[in-house]
């Protein structure tokens, strides 16, 4: 081999090892607002659209009643920011009682990631708005809006804790109605890929008594963008619900544009 052609040869080299590649990121795994009250504090990845869903069975001073598919749709807007529109939901009356059936309000709204703070404590804030679309008697007829505070705290050996700020401006028999919504919640991770939860909320309205239950459920990830999820609990004040109960199932849709990301290993155990 001559000078020149080594030259070239090592020139060749330089310019392809110096050269910009595609950004490849690895997506990370699925994290949902659900199944506890309390609202992740993190938003979804830039391009990415996740589907949260369930089915909840209630049984409110003897009227019993189910609700579906209590559809949450997040779509990740930039690295800090998502948008999101709750679905109108159905109310199914399953004790023939004086319970209404049918579907519930739509809400369009926001969530912008604050954290991490000091003390490595997560922070979002959510805002949104109900719009009165749903049926006769389970609509509250008003535009509604609400705003929450999401944060959370990892600790050792897999714990964390976290809770929620919120203050809604229900609509109810014509009448502006503040509410302010507690939570407290303490998560488990039992393996990569599963966790359990327990909590405490509280719905403290200015007319009416309040709403406070205990609350716990497990959650599963089948895969890194798919989660089952499974919970119960029950009133601890008069105007709560006696018990209630709930299933649901949530999907991610990743790289709708922007950078391109990639999923790398497996699931343990598969």
């Amino acid at each position: 081999m001559d000078f020149k052609t080594c030259i070239a040869l090592m020139s060749l080299l330089v310019f392809t090892i110096s050269a910009p590649s595609q950004e490849i990121t690895q997506a990370p795994a699925i994290v949902t607002d659900r199944p506890d009250v309390t609202e992740s504090s993190i938003v979804l990845p830039k391009g990415s659209l996740q589907f949260e869903n369930g089915v909840t069975w209630t049984n409110d001073h003897g009227d019993e009643s189910a609700d579906f598919t209590e559809t949450l749709v997040r779509f990740g807007l930039s690295t800090r920011s998502e948008l999101r529109v709750v679905i109108p939901n159905y109310v199914s009356d399953l004790s023939g009682s004086t319970a209404s059936s049918g579907f519930g309000d739509i809400a369009l709204g926001a969530k912008q990631q604050l954290g991490p703070l000091h003390g490595q404590f997560d922070l979002s804030v959510i805002v949104a708005l109900s719009l009165p679309t749903g049926a006769e008697r389970i609509s509250s007829h008003g535009f509604d809006p609400f705003i929450k505070f999401p944060w959370s705290r990892n600790l050792a050996k897999r714990w964390s804790i976290g809770g929620m700020q919120s203050f809604f401006w229900n609509t109810e028999d014509g009448r502006r109605n503040p509410t302010w919504e507690t939570t407290f919640l303490t998560e488990k991770e039992i393996t990569t890929t599963w966790n359990a939860f327990l909590e405490y909320a509280g719905d403290f309205a200015k007319s009416g008594g309040s709403k406070q239950i205990a609350h716990f459920g497990t959650a599963y990830r089948i895969t890194p963008t798919q989660q089952l999820d499974c919970h119960f609990g029950f009133g601890l004040s008069r105007a709560a619900p006696h018990w209630f109960l709930a299933v649901g199932y949530s999907i991610r849709v990743d790289s709708l544009f922007g950078a391109k990301s990639v999923e790398t290993g497996t699931i343990p155990g598969e």
